[in-house]
């Protein structure tokens, strides 16, 4: 169900996928939704072993990843797992080039992970958390957050109904109590203060 939210934001936001991109894990989002418009892809893996990671490390001590370098970020899904989440808003914005995009998807109602990643779940957001915590990093005018989800969408989620069970129109409904994920466009400012 995220996956379908995650997608279709990626999908709306794809003129921003361009240049050198850095993706958290993999880069399928990138191969899929930046398609020519990326001239380097990379990865950051926090484990070893990742054959596909141009870098091995987290967020939050990433001083093996050079600053003003990436025109695009795509952090799906990963800053929930993060304890230290301003250290690693630091690294994002410090990463990202003058005018750089960071795409970020965070889970709001959701249920905590059973897999390698649940010793790492930290947190769940809600829009509002979500611009106070990324203002403290870039203008507020620079900045899109939303949420998505409803409560229908929100209930299939969690009894592991798929997307593809729902209608469009029950999908798209936008129900600001229920949100299920949310999403983030930050840019740099072209001319730092």
């Amino acid at each position: 169900m995220d996956r379908y939210y995650i997608e279709n934001f990626l999908a709306h936001q794809s003129a921003d996928i361009k240049g050198r991109v850095l993706e958290i894990g993999d880069d399928s989002y990138t191969r899929h939704f930046g398609e020519k418009h990326v001239t380097c892809s990379e990865v950051l893996h926090v484990k070893k072993g990742n054959l596909r990671a141009t870098y091995v490390g987290d967020l939050i001590n990433a001083e093996q990843i050079p600053s003003d370098a990436f025109d695009c970020l795509i952090i799906t899904q990963t800053l929930h797992l993060i304890y230290d989440i301003r250290a690693a808003l630091s690294t994002i914005y410090r990463i990202l080039r003058p005018g750089g995009v960071a795409l970020v998807t965070v889970p709001g109602i959701s249920q905590l992970s059973v897999d390698e990643w649940a010793e790492y779940w930290c947190w769940a957001f809600t829009s509002r958390s979500c611009q106070f915590l990324f203002q403290e990093f870039f203008p507020a005018e620079h900045l899109q957050v939303q949420s998505f989800g409803n409560v229908l969408s929100a209930i299939a989620f969690l009894e592991g109904i798929s997307a593809g069970e729902l209608s469009n129109s029950e999908l798209e409904y936008h129900d600001t109590c229920y949100q299920m994920l949310i999403t983030i466009r930050a840019v740099k400012p072209e001319v730092l203060p």
